[in-house]
């Protein structure tokens, strides 16, 4: 089998007992079959096939391109009046009788307030709706299936006579696309469509075409008098294209997830983000002993302060564990910068460092660095220092210095936010109406030029030491972002 030369050689040998062939002077003979078929060329790109979808998810489960079609409209159809007959001569009882049959017949067309004739339409064709579902996580699903159609409207089933009997065309159902909480739509080209943020939002990315109407064909004496009557009317040839069902619209879209939480964990590899958020949550991220264990975000749900009595549902918050950075990642090494896009929901960043690494303070650093170097905006956000492995002796015996640099590092006054999250995220869609624009002497600034963290906790996630000082502390600045939002929308209002 040659696939380059798209050729397909079967050779068949029989069986030859040439004995038997030579006594009865048979002639046997050996065929060489050969078929060709042109074998069509495999177009699936490797991000589109299986095999890369099992093997490294990570690079296609927050990002895909996929082509929706609304279906075309039903069409109409091309009708005549039916035969008028006169009535035969009744005698005089059943005169009044035979009036109201015919009245009660003609009755039976269906006509607006005006008295005009409803003729019957082609069904209208399916819209494509987007919508966000709490279901589904990834978009791995639309890299195996990137087409969707929606059904066409029903024609008008008609014989070509008018009669009372006759209905509009069914109109299709909506095609309704689900993916995950937080997905952007987007035209290919770059058109911002909708930010599916919450669940049960949705957007119209398609319509369906409209339904072709019904025209009535009569002859040219009786068109005059039927103009009266509806304004359907076929006058010449070229008015069968309204009969004709509206095509459907073909769209390229781009899904861009990111998660919704509001808290996003971020640290270098191994520095036990993933444990830390499977001992505080009900999550099971993957937690092994080498680096970029987590591929994909994690996400896990914290319970409310129960000391908070009625207020404890308002203090729960999302946990987001992203993968491990290194320097450099904003260049694209390592895992590369495309999962930092998923803290722009983000209300609070906890940073968390391996207290027993050699120098804790210099990847601390590293990880500000690169989030200043991804979006200057990410530093002006609040944040939470977590030291961790402070069960080993050489973190713990370096716990009180570790806690007092990194609690100097930036600013003394805390600066009052320059935009809010919303705004950050109106930064990434510039075809959004907006007054904020985005400052670009930002990545001018130094980390020391941001605010210092707003607590510096030293726990062992693993041996679960100090574990409710830390959620305290968790708690507490996500009480103060939540105050300083209300403020924001406060002070926006008075203007």
């Amino acid at each position: 089998m040659n696939y380059g030369r798209n050729v397909l050689i079967m050779v068949f040998l029989g069986r030859v007992n040439w004995e038997m062939a030579r006594a009865r002077k048979v002639r046997y003979n050996v065929i060489e079959c050969r078929v060709v078929a042109k074998i069509p060329k495999n177009k699936e790109t490797a991000s589109s096939s299986p095999p890369a979808l099992i093997k490294e998810p990570h690079k296609y489960f927050d990002q895909v391109v996929i082509t929706v079609r609304s279906g075309d409209g039903g069409h109409g159809a091309i009708l005549s009046m039916p035969n008028q007959k006169a009535p035969p001569k009744t005698p005089q009882g059943k005169h009044k009788y035979e009036q109201q049959e015919k009245k009660k017949k003609k009755s039976l067309y269906r006509r607006d307030s005006n008295g005009s004739l409803i003729l019957p339409m082609g069904g209208h064709g399916g819209d494509v709706v987007i919508y966000a579902n709490e279901g589904i996580d990834t978009l791995l699903e639309f890299h195996k299936k990137s087409r969707y159609n929606a059904k066409r409207g029903g024609n008008v089933d008609a014989m070509g006579v008018l009669s009372s009997q006759l209905h509009d065309g069914f109109a299709s159902p909506t095609l309704r696309i689900p993916v995950p909480v937080g997905t952007v739509v987007k035209r290919k080209r770059g058109t911002f469509l909708a930010d599916l943020a919450r669940p049960g939002d949705e957007v119209l990315v398609a319509k369906g075409g409209q339904g072709g109407i019904s025209l009535l064909e009569m002859p040219e004496h009786q068109k005059k008098k039927m103009m009266t009557v509806t304004n359907s009317v076929m006058r010449d040839e070229d008015d069968k294209v309204f009969v004709l069902g509206q095509p459907g619209e073909e769209v390229s879209l781009e899904l861009i997830l990111r998660v919704v939480a509001d808290v996003g964990l971020v640290g270098l590899p191994n520095a036990g983000k993933s444990t830390l958020l499977g001992s505080i949550t009900l999550a099971k991220p993957d937690i092994a002993d080498y680096p970029f264990t987590t591929l994909m975000p994690n996400l896990g749900r914290l319970d409310g302060d129960a000391t908070l009595g009625a207020g404890k549902y308002s203090s729960e918050a999302t946990l987001a564990d992203l993968p491990g950075l290194i320097e450099g990642a904003h260049l694209g090494k390592g895992l590369g910068r495309n999962f930092l896009r998923h803290l722009r929901r983000t209300r609070l960043l906890v940073h968390v460092v391996d207290a027993a690494s050699e120098n804790p303070v210099h990847d601390y650093r590293i990880v500000r660095e690169e989030l200043r170097m991804y979006n200057p905006e990410y530093l002006e956000r609040p944040y939470v220092v977590v030291l961790n492995k402070i069960d080993l002796p050489e973190a713990c015996d370096r716990l009180t210095s570790l806690t007092q640099e990194i609690s100097v590092i930036g600013c003394s006054d805390t600066p009052k936010p320059e935009t809010s999250v919303d705004e950050v995220n109106q930064v990434e869609h510039p075809n959004k109406s907006s007054s904020v624009s985005p400052n670009r002497d930002r990545r001018d600034k130094e980390i020391e030029d941001y605010s210092r963290p707003l607590a510096v906790v030293g726990v062992s996630v693993l041996k679960g030491i100090k574990i409710d000082e830390m959620l305290k502390e968790i708690r507490a600045a996500l009480w103060k972002c939540q105050e300083s939002e209300e403020a924001l929308e406060l002070r926006s209002s008075y203007k």
